[in-house]
């Protein structure tokens, strides 16, 4: 018994890792963008492609992990992935030009897909909808502590140890990630009957209509965020004149919030009815779309200002991704990972678009930024009223 309790606390911990390194993989070395942009020569857009690089990575495996996991299981596609991960974390770390590092980080991100999108499957394989909403929350409090943390440690990393320490701390996490799930991850009990693998298996995830409406509510409501995380390096350091060490706290600031609140709402998600906590996350979003359209049109300077306006929308993404992320994943049971993995391409394919998008129209403030976050975040409001309406999503909830 002692035995078994063991087992099943390293699969956990290995799971919390890899999470972890999903959530910092991003943030860790985000801090290091004024320096890469001096170094190198950069402009504001080749910067932020090392960020849309990785996203293009991210997404290129993840339709591909989606479906391999379905059919040869979890464990062998996640070790894949955290090797290809580590020799990405080589290429960036050892990168005498920037090619280099477009290179390394596009195989971080094409590694890091299959353990971020199959850590939770481990969980959805094995317990019922109403306890993975719990340990979805938690272990989504958990990784936005890291998010959280991540841009603070690489703030410190970074001033001390300049941007090669910020990838060498990735290389070590994703060294760490492997062992442990080479040791402790579990396989996967596959299907007796398994349908040959093609991308063509995605169709019919298509013709849910349900389900497209979940998955779109979780694309709109991701893109907000990665806009402003993917922008803030930028207009808070070079714009608003905030210092290396104090950027971290802004930026972690809303990772913590949000990484709180989940930690506490997955301890009493089922015991409140969760389509009126939905309404209440749709009322928040309001607040938090208001919040950005006012900053935004006076073009404020103020870092904290800013900060506080983001908030709200932040507060409101709690209860949404929470309670409708596993009702999500298991719509469709027998194809849990390829679910997974459309709708994580779906939030990267548009965070990096949007990235883009904002990077071109960037002026060195933060209205043109807070123009494009009310879209998505309006998008966000109308998307989750749609889905508070439909019967069938609903109904799944109350089962």
């Amino acid at each position: 018994m002692l035995k078994k309790s063991f087992a099943k606390s390293m699969v956990f911990a290995t799971i919390i890792l890899m999470d972890l390194l999903a959530g910092m993989e991003f943030d860790l070395f985000v801090p290091s963008f004024p320096e890469l942009q001096n170094l190198f020569g950069l402009t504001p857009f080749l910067v932020e492609a090392l960020l849309s690089v990785n996203f293009a990575g991210y997404c290129l495996s993840l339709f591909f992990v989606g479906s391999l996991a379905d059919h040869y299981g979890r464990k062998p596609i996640i070790l894949l992935g955290l090797m290809t991960f580590t020799i990405g974390s080589i290429f960036c770390l050892w990168a005498p030009f920037y090619q280099f590092l477009l290179i390394g980080r596009f195989l971080q991100g094409v590694g890091i897909a299959a353990p971020a999108i199959l850590s939770f499957l481990i969980i959805a394989d094995s317990y019922s909808l109403k306890r993975q909403q719990s340990i979805f929350g938690i272990l989504n409090g958990l990784m936005n502590v890291s998010a959280g943390f991540a841009p603070v440690l690489g703030s410190y990393i970074a001033l001390y140890f300049h941007w090669q320490g910020n990838f060498m701390t990735l290389l070590i996490l994703g060294l760490t990630a492997f062992m442990m799930a080479v040791l402790f991850i579990p396989h996967h009990k596959l299907p007796k009957h398994k349908e040959s693998f093609s991308l063509r298996g995605y169709v019919p995830l298509f013709q849910s209509k349900p389900l497209v409406l979940l998955m779109l509510h979780f694309v709109f409501n991701f893109v907000p965020y990665w806009i402003f995380v993917g922008m803030s390096p930028l207009l808070y350091m070079e714009a608003l004149g905030v210092s290396l060490p104090h950027f971290g706290y802004y930026q972690g600031a809303l990772a913590f919030v949000f990484a709180l609140g989940s930690l506490f709402f997955g301890l009493i998600v089922n015991r409140y009815d969760q389509k009126k906590m939905l309404y209440i996350s749709g009322q928040i979003f309001i607040v938090g779309l208001l919040a950005i359209g006012l900053v935004s049109f006076l073009n404020s300077p103020h870092p904290l200002l800013i900060t506080m306006a983001f908030l709200p929308f932040i507060i409101g993404q709690i209860i949404p991704s929470t309670i409708l992320y596993p009702l999500c994943l298991n719509f469709m049971p027998e194809a849990k990972g390829q679910i997974s993995a459309l709708l994580q391409g779906g939030r990267l394919i548009f965070s990096a678009f949007s990235l883009q998008l904002v990077g071109y129209f960037y002026q060195g403030s933060f209205r043109n930024i807070g123009i494009i976050l009310c879209f998505f975040i309006l998008m966000t409001v109308i998307t989750l009223f749609f889905v508070i309406k439909n019967r069938d999503i609903m109904n799944l909830l109350v089962e």
